[in-house]
């Protein structure tokens, strides 16, 4: 991963799972062309940042995005996608978002972390 300090520092070193994710959002933009994949991580970090405490929140969101895409196959959706992402590098980053109802296979140069948030999930 291009930038993994905000995760690293949040999650003090130990990265979070990446099964069990909340899938939200899975976008392509011809721009790059690339990728962007928004989910819900499954564990809240021990020690949050204190304005996550302050405020309540318990989940965190992030949204990747892999630049260079080479190529995608997308198959299903549905309004509650939950699943497992596995990312693998070699030459290439190779991507694989999976559950019951989705499936995403992707192969890009690199994977960065876009954006990430906390906020108050009342499941």
């Amino acid at each position: 991963m291009e930038n993994p300090d905000g995760i690293n520092s949040i999650y003090q070193g130990s990265p979070p799972r990446l099964e069990g994710v909340h899938i939200h959002e899975v976008g392509l933009s011809r721009e790059g062309p690339s990728l962007r994949v928004r989910f819900d991580l499954p564990d809240y970090p021990a020690h949050a940042p204190r304005a996550w405490q302050l405020q309540g929140f318990n989940t965190v969101q992030v949204e990747l995005g892999f630049g260079g895409l080479r190529g995608v196959e997308i198959s299903g959706f549905s309004t509650h996608v939950v699943g497992d992402i596995a990312l693998t590098k070699d030459e290439t980053v190779q991507v694989s978002v999976s559950s019951n109802e989705t499936s995403v296979r992707a192969v890009a140069d690199i994977v960065y972390v876009t954006k990430m948030t906390a906020y108050l999930n009342g499941r």
